[in-house]
């Protein structure tokens, strides 16, 4: 091997392992700034409430998803099986388990991984942004929302090919009747008005709406930049409403800061599995 090609193979390996350790540090720093969120803020009453109004709508959404389960297993004869051909409502809220069934999984889309949720599950209490107008945008980095959705999880997913160092956070989040449409409206407008905002203690600035996706049945995408724990990461949001059931992915990216965006191959995936396991 000569040695201009040796340099060159130390360079790109020098490379690839300093892209896995921002990888690392996005994430550690989003998890960070996540434990604040749900640590620092927890002495308010209106953060209190909150929290509890979010656990309420997932045990709700739970204690469904078990009843359901229960009903299968018990003497048809109590109640009559529902017909399997009759159209889905699509204004009814979507179970935990009909959302594990719909996300994505590893061998979904090539060339990326996707992990539990584990670190990558960010979903939260709400508190208050300042100023009061970015509160739709600063919900939406902790993928909680006003109303709180029914039920939730999320997925991790980085790209097989360790050069590259973005860090992708998916979570499919599932709402009533209307509320979707209400949460995708809120957080269109915000995105209008919002430029930068403080949230638990962070500042969040550079926000700004990109050109409408026009995916599903609504889509909103927007950018901003988040300073946590000494960290500058920044960030691209795509939203996108399917019936009662919000698909968002969030991709953040501390290196190729200019490039930062959510993979369209992902979001589509996405899209068309919960629109096959749901039908």
């Amino acid at each position: 091997m000569s040695t201009d090609m040796g340099t060159g193979v130390k360079a790109g390996v020098k490379a690839g392992v300093s892209k896995r350790i921002v990888r690392t540090l996005v994430a550690a720093s989003v998890v960070a700034g996540i434990g604040c969120a749900s640590g620092c803020a927890g002495g308010d009453d209106k953060d209190k409430k909150a929290a509890r109004t979010s656990a309420a709508a997932k045990q709700a959404g739970e204690s469904k998803e078990k009843a359901e389960g229960d009903a299968g297993s018990k003497d048809g004869a109590k109640a009559p099986a529902k017909d399997s051909s009759a159209a889905p409502d699509t204004d009814e809220p979507l179970t935990r388990a009909r959302l594990k069934k719909a996300a994505l999984v590893t061998g979904d889309v090539k060339g990326y991984k996707v992990e539990g949720a584990g670190s990558a599950d960010l979903q939260g209490a709400s508190s208050p942004a300042g100023p009061a107008k970015c509160q739709p945008v600063a919900d939406m980095f902790l993928f909680t929302t006003d109303p709180v959705s029914r039920t939730s999880l999320s997925r991790g997913v980085t790209a097989k090919d360790e050069t590259n160092a973005s860090v992708t956070t998916l979570a499919l989040l599932s709402y009533g009747s209307d509320e979707a449409d209400d949460v995708l409206a809120g957080l269109r407008k915000a995105t209008g008005e919002c430029t930068e905002y403080r949230y638990v203690g962070y500042k969040y600035s550079g926000v700004k709406a990109l050109a409408d996706p026009k995916l599903g049945d609504g889509s909103v995408a927007f950018r901003l930049v988040a300073s946590i724990e000494g960290a500058e990461v920044p960030a691209a949001y795509t939203v996108v409403r399917d019936g009662s059931t919000l698909v968002a992915f969030s991709s953040m990216n501390m290196l190729d800061t200019d490039e930062v965006e959510v993979p369209v191959e992902l979001v589509e995936a996405q899209l068309a599995k919960l629109k096959r396991t749901t039908a």
